[in-house]
């Protein structure tokens, strides 16, 4: 089995003084995908460039104390792609992907791995404008990825999205629906990128020959109906956590052959190392 774990820090020296490092030691994911680090290099190295044995690569924001994305790996990737070659994005540190590419792998030699740390635009009109524009890109980059160059190639994009998808997918979405993380136009977004999938999962032909337009909501795909069991995110605000008033904004988004592999999917609760949790998805995969 392949453990792949996705997680917010929120500030990754805040997360390692409530126990991550002893977490991932114990849990010891295949992979763990991190978003925002709220760190620069200088400031991991010496003390976060591994963890419990996971070799980290990075994509850091310019500005410091923002954002970030990493992904710690047992695994020796074959590439590591940084950034995904936006001229405004990048530079915000959201996207790294690893690939692990082995030409003699039977069911497919090509795999990604990817974490990403969508924008949130809950600060006001400019970000939310920044943010659909992030929307804007990322659809054709994830399209041209899964072509390969007209070879097929499976992945994974985990991460915080920042988009609750379904009214199942946070408490009180009656009073959200202006508010970003569940507007219309990005609800939207999100089921234009899932469009097909289920149709491509359960059609092995297609599988076969890489079609089918959409990608998989892995956790959804494992369970279509949990309403407060799948939340990730919860306001600091108000109880929020006490009264699991929260949001499920942390995904695993995946080609439907990839998609199709996964057999559990745990959201990790017990502990708290931000204001989200992790979500741990293990497929029947092996690199």
């Amino acid at each position: 089995m392949f453990k792949l774990t996705s997680l917010n820090l929120n500030g990754i020296r805040s997360a390692a003084t409530k126990g991550l490092q002893e977490w991932v030691a114990e849990s010891m994911p295949d992979c763990i995908c991190v978003q925002e680090l709220k760190a620069q290099a200088a400031d991991l190295r010496g003390r976060f460039e591994s963890m419990a044995e996971h070799k980290g690569y990075f994509q850091f924001a310019g500005k410091k104390g923002y954002s970030g994305v990493g992904i710690y790996t047992r695994h020796e990737p074959s590439d590591v792609i940084v950034g995904y070659g936006s001229s405004e994005f990048d530079a915000e540190g959201r996207y790294v992907e690893l690939r692990f590419d082995r030409p003699g792998r039977r069911h497919s030699p090509k795999l990604s791995i990817i974490s990403c740390y969508f924008p949130s635009g809950s600060s006001g009109e400019e970000r939310q404008a920044a943010k659909f524009r992030f929307l804007a890109e990322l659809y054709p980059h994830l399209a041209a990825l899964k072509r390969c160059g007209g070879d097929s190639r499976e992945f994974v994009l985990c991460g915080d999205i920042n988009i609750a998808h379904q009214e199942i997918d946070l408490k009180n979405f009656k009073g959200n629906k202006k508010n970003s993380g569940f507007l219309p136009e990005e609800r939207a977004w999100m089921t234009e990128l899932l469009r097909d999938a289920e149709l491509a999962a359960e059609a092995a032909d297609a599988l076969s020959q890489g079609k089918g337009g959409g990608m998989v909501d892995v956790y959804r795909r494992l369970h279509p109906a949990t309403t407060g069991e799948a939340y990730t995110w919860w306001s600091n605000r108000g109880q929020a956590y006490a009264k699991n008033v929260g949001w499920r904004l942390d995904y695993h988004l995946a080609t439907p052959a990839f998609g199709a592999t996964a057999r559990s999917a745990a959201i990790h609760k017990a502990q708290r190392f931000s204001d989200h949790a992790p979500l741990t998805i293990e497929y029947d995969w092996t690199l």
